[in-house]
């Protein structure tokens, strides 16, 4: 591709997709989670504003850091115009999420921490299992995970946070 394609105020799915490294199928499911938007053309070809690009890099950072998807999509939304985010976008964005991702990373850390000597399903340490529910007395307390939900946990579990 030249230099000069990639002046253009638009691009095609494979342009996008070569400049973003996002594979051109996953830009079309972004498009229809209403991620993004493309124009179509006479030909019925699909063509993305060029600030696509900063918008998809946007969604991917986000979902690195496990961001879900429809919390993407709300951010997006709340933006004027559907326009492309801007730093300070970013940062609201990322401060807001901050507390989920911080009780995530203490789940997980709780969780790792739980799983020492296991190998995931508790089959062969039973006796030294810190997640093991026998009888399901965990669900005298309602539906879910309740042993490694760190909000649960630190409210009411056993050895708090």
């Amino acid at each position: 591709m030249s230099a000069t394609d990639w002046r253009s105020k638009e691009l095609t799915p494979g342009q996008l997709s070569e400049r973003s490294a996002v594979a051109v199928s996953a830009l079309h499911f972004y498009e229809r989670e209403g991620l993004i938007s493309s124009r179509r053309t006479s030909g019925n070809q699909r063509r993305y504003a060029r600030e696509t690009l900063r918008r998809v890099a946007f969604i991917r950072i986000s979902q690195r850091v496990g961001i879900p998807l429809s919390d993407i999509r709300a951010a997006l939304d709340k933006l004027p115009d559907g326009r492309t985010p801007t730093r300070r976008d970013w940062e609201t964005l990322s401060t807001t999420w901050r507390t989920d991702l911080d009780d995530r990373i203490t789940q997980l850390t709780r969780l790792r921490d739980n799983l020492t000597g296991c190998i995931g399903c508790g089959c062969l340490s039973l006796g030294s299992c810190k997640i093991v529910n026998e009888h399901d007395r965990l669900g005298e307390q309602g539906p879910g995970a309740r042993v490694l939900d760190v909000q649960l946990n630190c409210a009411s579990g056993p050895d708090g946070c």
